[in-house]
């Protein structure tokens, strides 16, 4: 891996301001970058956590207004790489669908299962592009963050899990709950695809925390009234925002072993680039150079 290192973080307005209070100000600088795919949903905010450059983007932009299916995935991923990012470090508020993971836990999620429909899932379209994706997750990024779990304000961190990214924006079901379910599935949410595997196109190691705000809707609601429940489940949330911000603080504080360890992620198109390379129209290999140009020198 070459000696540029900087960590995309992706999450809601709360997490983008809440990690914005352990940077000096005359660090920061805001981004506002145009990309092939549009704008990215925010602005990108980056500078300096301790000694660690970091990158922050709101994934549903300012005021939370984009929904789930509506979240620019490809022009937030193209930004950040173009931008140096070589890791990416995501959260998202999630559904549980195991009585073991409560509301509030977190969870260092290793697999993924896509239930979306319609998205932009590449950067590719005109040429024949294959990933590996069969572990979504960076394993280096994953072992990083649980080997600082003990950070978490004695929050339960889940190693492992299975994330079912949904379409929304609507809840589930209580059949489709019970279908998650019977997938194996652990957690349920509706944002880390296309992102994850987007990012895995641009080379970015990627990691996701999850946060469990509620048990959707396959177990019975303790709490009675939606008052009472919306008012459970921000309780929630705010408990694991919380947690996940003391975990990335504490692993920030420490990415020796990222900096020690390339992901294999970094080298994901070496084998990918099933197209001849020859017949790949000049325009789409310099609109994507950023992505690839490094395979077409």
């Amino acid at each position: 891996m070459s000696d540029e290192f900087r960590v995309a973080l992706i999450g809601g307005t709360g997490l983008g301001e809440r990690l914005g209070e352990g940077m000096a100000p005359e660090d920061l600088r805001e981004y506002e970058l145009d990309t092939p795919f549009g704008a990215p949903s925010s602005k990108i905010v980056t500078g300096r956590f301790g000694d660690v450059p970091v990158a922050i983007l709101q994934r549903h932009g300012p005021g939370h207004l984009l929904n789930p299916a509506h979240v620019p995935y490809r022009a937030n991923i193209y930004a950040l790489k173009a931008l140096g990012c070589t890791h990416c470090l995501a959260s998202g508020a999630t559904g549980s669908l195991r009585e073991e993971i409560a509301p509030g836990d977190l969870v260092i999620c290793d697999q993924l299962i896509d239930r979306t429909v319609g998205r932009d899932r590449t950067f590719y379209e005109h040429a024949a592009v294959h990933v590996e994706f069969a572990s979504p997750f960076c394993p280096v990024m994953r072992r990083w963050l649980l080997d600082h779990a003990a950070d978490a304000d004695s929050v339960r961190v889940h190693d492992g899990g299975t994330y079912v990214c949904m379409e929304g924006p609507s809840f589930s079901t209580r059949a489709e709950s019970n279908l998650h379910r019977q997938f194996s599935a652990d957690v349920v949410g509706m944002t880390a695809l296309p992102e994850a595997r987007l990012a895995r196109e641009a080379e970015m190691a990627y990691a996701l925390i999850a946060l469990p705000t509620d048990y959707d809707c396959w177990r019975p609601h303790a709490t009675t009234g939606e008052a009472s429940l919306l008012e459970e489940i921000i309780g929630n949330l705010n408990r694991a925002t919380d947690a996940s911000i003391a975990l990335i603080r504490a692993a920030l504080s420490d990415v020796s072993a990222l900096r020690a360890q390339p992901s294999s992620a970094h080298s994901a198109l070496a084998l990918a680039i099933w197209s001849d390379k020859s017949m790949v129209p000049p325009d789409e290999v310099r609109r994507l150079d950023v992505l690839w140009g490094r395979y077409f020198e």
